[in-house]
């Protein structure tokens, strides 16, 4: 399948997507993906699976569509009136864009957390207690207790906060607050986690311990990694995926996208030539 698929494309063209699109055990399937704003298109027949347990890493120049593509696995283009999204995209086989399915619970199965952290202004506790709170996983105050702590233990930041949970959450410190973002995410059990450039606010101190937590958490849950830095894409991901101009040029294993990309435009953004 690989070699069809690298023989299939011209090197400079956009016949298809050089690389093998599927995975092994796919948590996120989607195909033939289209996203229009308005008259314009964002992103143009793209088909990519995301495997369970894996980080996936989509990088590309600004404006090429990568967190437009992002966006969909949740369905958080639908917050955009001229925004319409067609193709097929299934979370373990379940179509998230079939008209009866309910965007809040898919929200809950598939996080999201943001470029810029964004806390609620609320008390460290209740950031991490408002999802469990109103999807109903628990039933008592010792059950939400045990979820806040758990959920900031597996983000790194219980030794750091415990002892003031009752304080704001937008005290933190910035690398502190993204890490309570991702705690918030993961107190409601999701299967796959979306992160659009989530350390570009952060110092590099910050940064190393975003991209240590995204290696921990890979143990249980699916991540979607955006970044503008091909250097954490190559140290978090294991595998790559990149975009140019709306389109999937190539996927495939972080290293051999890094070493031996088989596109010309990988190798040209890869190497610094533009982007």
């Amino acid at each position: 399948m690989m070699l069809e698929a690298t023989t299939s494309i011209e090197n400079t063209g956009f016949a298809g997507t050089v690389g093998d699109i599927t995975a092994n055990n796919p948590r996120m399937t989607t195909r033939n993906v289209n996203v229009h704003y308005g008259d314009k298109q964002a992103i143009i027949d793209v088909s990519l699976d995301i495997g369970r347990n894996e980080v996936i890493a989509l990088i590309g120049p600004s404006g090429c569509g990568k967190s437009t593509f992002l966006r969909c696995l949740n369905r958080m283009n639908d917050t955009i009136d001229i925004c319409h999204v067609s193709g097929e995209i299934k979370l373990d086989e379940q179509d998230i864009y079939d008209k009866k399915l309910d965007v809040v619970p898919l929200r809950a199965q598939v996080g999201m957390v943001f470029q810029k952290p964004n806390p609620f202004p609320k008390s460290i506790y209740d950031n991490i207690a408002y999802g469990p709170r109103i999807h109903g996983l628990t039933t008592n105050k010792t059950e939400l207790d045990q979820v806040v702590e758990v959920s900031l233990r597996r983000a790194g930041l219980w030794n750091e906060v415990k002892d003031r949970l009752l304080q704001p959450g937008t005290g933190l410190s910035g690398g502190q607050q993204q890490r309570l973002c991702i705690a918030r995410a993961i107190a409601v059990s999701p299967e796959v986690i979306l992160m659009d450039e989530p350390c570009s606010a952060l110092d590099p101190i910050a940064t190393a311990k975003i991209e240590e937590l995204i290696d921990e958490l890979r143990e249980n849950f699916t991540i979607v990694i955006v970044t503008h830095s091909m250097q954490q894409a190559a140290r978090v991901s294991q595998r790559t995926a990149y975009f140019h101009l709306g389109h999937l040029i190539e996927v495939g294993k972080t290293e051999d996208i890094f070493t031996k990309p088989q596109h010309k435009l990988t190798e040209d953004y890869i190497t610094g030539r533009f982007g």
